[in-house]
């Protein structure tokens, strides 16, 4: 590997003596001497072989060179003070990497703006984002594969704190036969239809909201069952956070149910042990301070 010949504080005095105007005024922002400045940035210059600066009066300019050098230059600059800050950071017992477990039903819009406002104090740090289905979080906690998890219960052996409660809304397109009978509906009716459901992801299987099993549709993803339903291929139980623009433009349509058209679950959040780090407690304020809200 060729090691580099300029140094990040030869960069760091090119970067000062342009931001601020001059050599004087770089001098006084780096609280160094004029003359230690100047020799950097010559040094700079004689080590790359290219001219990196003229003088316009008592302003320094950039050459064209140095436009282009300067502006990859802050880059590593950058780039350093991030590997010093997040070695800091880790020295303090902020982890590297959350592995955040989501059950599907959860909001994305919520989750969305969770991960925006934790990008921001992150330091960082990365995220591993899983989405699973019912058992599937205890499958994920008992295999230690997350740190955090959303889910719509609490497995034995953890403890969870109630998060959200999601309304699940019995819909169907305009043009599905089931609201083409102009009146309330009953079980026997729905038994006639396809009802669609998302699939356990956990190796229990949990059949949880399923009508009857000849007439039964099972997909992997919230998002397949929303695109079969939505083209009038079944009929399902949708979160109704997910989709109120389908319902907005007349994709899907709430079924007249004489009873059960919405069904309310609650999500809870759990931490995978006791030993979680800071970074994985802020998330989680974040994600409780959203959810309240």
């Amino acid at each position: 590997m060729k090691i580099p010949k300029v140094t990040l504080d030869q960069w760091r005095a090119l970067q000062a003596v342009v931001d601020y105007g001059g050599f004087a005024q770089a001098a006084e922002k780096l609280h160094r001497s004029q003359s230690s400045v100047s020799y950097s940035v010559n040094r700079l210059q004689e080590l790359l072989g290219v001219r990196l600066l003229y003088m316009e009066g008592r302003k320094a300019v950039l050459s064209d060179a140095g436009k282009i050098l300067l502006q990859r230059s802050r880059q590593l600059v950058t780039d350093a003070s991030a590997i010093e800050q997040q070695a800091h950071y880790l020295q303090q017992g902020w982890e590297a990497e959350i592995r955040l477990g989501v059950e599907a039903a959860f909001p994305a819009g919520i989750l969305m703006e969770a991960l925006k406002q934790f990008e921001l104090i992150g330091k960082d740090t990365r995220i591993n984002l899983q989405e699973f289905v019912l058992s599937g979080a205890e499958d994920v906690l008992h295999n230690d594969q997350a740190d955090l998890i959303i889910s719509s219960y609490v497995p034995q052996g953890f403890l969870g704190e109630e998060i959200l409660r999601v309304d699940f809304i019995a819909v169907a397109h305009p043009d599905h036969p089931l609201h083409q009978l102009g009146r309330s509906l009953s079980i026997d009716d729905l038994n006639r239809e396809t009802h669609v459901v998302v699939r356990d992801s956990g190796h229990k299987g949990i059949d949880s909201g399923w009508i009857s099993d000849s007439k039964r549709w099972a997909v992997a993803s919230l998002a397949s069952s929303c695109k079969i339903i939505s083209n009038g291929l079944g009929f399902g139980w949708l979160p109704e956070q997910e989709i109120k623009m389908l319902m907005d433009n007349g994709q899907l349509k709430p079924l007249p149910l004489k009873e059960g058209a919405i069904n309310t679950g609650t999500l809870y959040l759990l931490f995978g042990n006791d030993q979680v780090g800071p970074a994985t407690r802020q998330l989680a304020d974040i994600l409780k301070r959203l959810c309240a809200a």
